[in-house]
């Protein structure tokens, strides 16, 4: 059962909606390009003539232009609407697209951030054509649980067994995955960074958009896909490369 950790607040909606909002509101879009999965969504958009992503903000993972975007987040969707995507503002659990619309779709670092997961996955998986490619990724292991979670709105961190379990309960299926994140692996550093944003989260904001996300960005690694699931020991985010199953 994917439960929230006790350390986490009760208002994590208003958590996401105020903390989202602000950090939108004062940052750049950073171009897909600009990401170690671009490489990877290159390749799967040449064949996705309708494509979906989200829950991007300002850090949307899909091209721009003729995408399907979905956020909860005005300033987000109004960024991504100058650059010629099609915005909706919608929960994930509740999306307002047709039956098997689109071919591509991609919610990175979404799942976590919803209480109803399974009315998500549902969602995700019912907007989605038969043979679609469903790019996921999610935090693992309850116990890695830190007050970056709860700043950040997570409901839950996911064992890997109950992830694919929940995927495979709405036809998703793993095909390829690799470890991913962006989080600072110093913990001094990110316990420096929980304390500046509790207690001074405008100026927090103004650094992390400004100088960390560019710094960040340079130190991508390459993502090294390999076949079904990752060995997970010791892995703190996972990227999922799926496919929602075919009717047979």
């Amino acid at each position: 059962m994917r439960v929230k950790p006790s350390t986490a607040t009760a208002d994590t909606d208003q958590v996401n909606q105020v903390f989202y909002d602000r950090l939108w509101s004062s940052a750049r879009l950073v171009e897909p390009h600009q990401f170690n999965t671009w490489p990877i969504v290159q390749k799967l958009c040449a064949g996705a003539d309708h494509r979906l992503e989200l829950g991007p903000g300002l850090r949307p993972r899909l091209p721009l232009a003729g995408t399907s975007f979905a956020d909860i987040s005005e300033p987000a969707l109004e960024a991504l609407a100058g650059r010629g995507g099609v915005v909706t503002r919608a929960a994930i659990d509740a999306l307002p697209y047709d039956d098997g619309r689109f071919d591509l779709a991609c919610a990175l670092d979404i799942i976590e951030h919803v209480a109803n997961d399974r009315g998500a996955v549902a969602e995700l998986a019912r907007v989605s054509r038969p043979g679609a490619v469903i790019l996921l990724s999610t935090p693992l292991h309850p116990e890695y649980w830190t007050p970056f979670d709860e700043i950040v709105g997570h409901y839950r961190r996911y064992r890997p067994e109950q992830l694919l379990d929940l995927l495979d309960e709405h036809g998703i299926e793993v095909e390829r995955s690799a470890v991913f994140g962006m989080k600072p692996r110093s913990s001094w550093l990110l316990d420096f960074g929980m304390w500046f944003l509790k207690n001074h989260p405008r100026t927090a904001m103004r650094y992390y958009n400004r100088l960390f996300m560019p710094l960040a960005l340079k130190r991508q690694s390459e993502l090294k896909l390999v076949d079904g699931l990752i060995d997970t020991e010791g892995v703190d985010e996972v990227f999922l490369l799926c496919r929602k199953r075919q009717v047979t």
